[in-house]
This record gives structure tokens, C-alpha cells and sequence, in this order.
């Protein structure tokens, strides 16, 4: 009895290990940055490519209010509500006093300048790649933006996901920490889509149907997805007949500009500050967008059984 106490400890001591080191954040070093500031100017195109505002805002800002990012929209979700965080420049309860290699990884690898995970909620699977200059550019822009004091609510999950340490795990099976790789056959106006569209536009976060464990299908991208708080579902966006097969170019590029679908309608729901942040893009980007889009192969949206 005594041996098999001893030896179940040593096993027990032994995945405890295993398990510290498969979660264990990965991160970029500060020496491993490149020597570069970041450009404000650049940086305000990436901040309006990535959304960061459609969550970080204030619920119900309007105007100029939307670049005050104090946080506090909740996010449901099949695991629990996340609720954005403040991202303003305020030092105590922004990231005001982040440094260059804290905002890269949590941008980029879904870590906290502690040390800890962040939820998938923020989607550092998109943004892990981006590149570090682009990155930085969206710093030196946030840096410029008003600080605003306050905290968002902490997360409403169930007990077993507030124990953080075992997303280390769910990020081993779903990152793979690769920059954003283009195609060599394809355009530089298809590579410059695709990389708007699956880096800081994470398009994908929301139009790619989810696993039993919330990461992304990869093999039905971009087919559209169970909406998390209504009947509907997220748009299929491949050239499937199922989502804009029948879309033209320019049919897309009006509806990102201005709002305005083929039927006359007009987006609806979350997808309006989307269009709103697409809006402020340039007229190449929103093109290479569209092109992009229609390069996707078509696949199925899923019908309901």
C-alpha cells in the first residue's frame, strides 16, 4: 500500500508537470520586436480593420464616443457571457501602461502582461496573424485616443472555464502562431484580401461555424454559423449560391461602403458597426476585400435538421 501511495504520487506530481508545461503561454520576446515605433496614421486604418471598437466602446456609444474604449459589452456565448475590456490609454484600469511587447502578445498570442490566457473571446486567433508593424501601428494610434477610467464586469462563467490555464490546452489544438502566409499563385489584391479579412478583420470569428469546444471548423470557413443570441444564423460569405454566390464585386464593396445590400435591404444587427469600421477603410482595401470574398471555393451553408 505504501509503495502504491508513493508511486500515485509521483504520477500525480508527474501530470501536474505535464499539464504546467503543455499550458504554458507562449509568448514574443521584446528583443525579438522589430526596431519600429509604429505609425499613428497607419494605425488608425488597422483599428477601424479590426473592429477594435464595435466591442470595446461603451454599449450604446454613438459618434466620437465610440474611440473612448472603456469596455463593458457583453458577449454571449454556448460557454458564458465575456465582457469586453477597457482598452483605453488609462493606466489604472486601460492598458495605458502597457508596453510594445504586452500589447503583441496580447494581440497576437492571447496573453496578459501577467502571464495569463486570454478568452478566445478577444480573437487573438485571427490576430496572431497580423504583422508585429501593423501591430505596433495600432498601438501608436490607441495611445492617442482618450483615457477612461473603469472596469468592465468579470466574465459570467461556470466555474471550470474561470480556471484559465487550461485554454493553454485549447490553444495547442487550435493556433498554430504562424504570420499570415500569401498565396504565391494569387494576386497581390486576393493576398492583400485575405489578409484583412482573416487577420485584424477576424471575419472568420463569427462566420466560421464552431466545434463542441468553440474552435473554428476549418474545414466549412467562412459558411456561416448559429447566431449566439437569435433564431437566425451568421451569413454564409463564400461564393456558395447558399451566401454571395450571386454578388457581384462591386456588389460588395457597396455593401461594405455604404451599408446597402443587393436587395436593397440593409445590414442589420451586429453587423452594423462592422460596416461602420468597413466604411472608413480605402476604396483598394474594401476592393480586395470583395475580390477576396469571391475567390473563396463555395461551400453549403449547414441547414437545420
Amino acid at each position: 500500500m505504501r509503495r502504491f501511495l508513493i508511486a500515485s504520487c509521483l504520477l500525480g506530481a508527474a501530470g501536474v508537470a505535464v499539464f504546467w508545461l503543455l499550458t504554458m503561454p507562449r509568448t514574443i520576446a521584446a528583443g525579438d520586436l522589430p526596431d519600429y515605433d509604429g505609425d499613428p496614421a497607419k494605425g488608425r486604418h488597422v483599428f477601424y480593420a479590426s473592429g477594435c471598437a464595435s466591442c470595446h466602446a461603451a454599449p450604446g456609444a454613438k459618434g466620437d464616443d465610440k474611440l473612448k474604449l472603456s469596455g463593458g459589452l457583453g458577449l454571449e456565448s454556448p460557454f458564458g457571457i465575456f465582457y469586453a475590456s477597457n482598452i483605453s490609454p488609462d493606466p489604472t484600469h486601460g492598458i495605458g501602461g502597457w508596453t510594445a511587447a504586452e500589447f503583441v502578445n496580447a494581440m497576437m498570442r492571447g496573453v496578459s502582461p501577467e502571464g495569463r490566457h486570454y478568452y478566445p473571446a478577444f480573437p487573438y486567433l485571427s490576430y496572431q496573424s497580423m504583422t508585429v508593424e501593423d501591430v505596433l501601428d495600432l498601438k501608436a494610434f490607441m495611445d492617442t485616443l482618450p483615457a477612461v477610467a473603469g472596469e468592465a464586469p468579470p466574465h459570467d462563467l461556470p466555474l471550470p472555464l474561470r480556471l484559465r490555464r487550461g485554454l493553454g490546452l485549447w490553444k495547442a489544438l487550435y493556433m498554430d502562431y504562424a504570420p499570415f502566409a500569401p498565396d504565391p499563385t494569387a494576386s497581390a489584391q486576393i493576398n492583400r484580401g485575405a489578409y484583412l479579412v482573416s487577420g485584424p478583420g477576424h471575419c472568420g470569428e463569427c462566420h466560421t461555424p464552431r466545434d463542441l469546444l468553440g474552435g473554428p471548423d476549418a474545414d466549412r470557413a467562412y459558411a456561416g454559423s448559429p447566431a449566439p443570441k437569435a433564431k437566425d444564423s451568421v451569413p454564409n460569405i463564400t461564393s456558395h449560391k447558399d451566401g454571395i454566390g450571386d454578388w457581384s464585386i462591386r456588389q460588395i464593396t457597396t455593401a461594405l461602403k455604404l451599408g446597402l445590400l443587393p436587395n436593397f435591404d440593409s445590414f442589420g444587427g451586429t453587423m452594423i458597426p462592422v460596416q461602420e469600421n468597413m466604411a472608413k477603410l480605402p476604396e483598394e482595401d474594401l476592393l480586395a476585400i470583395a475580390v477576396y470574398l469571391k475567390s473563396l471555393p463555395p461551400k453549403p451553408s449547414r441547414r437545420k435538421k
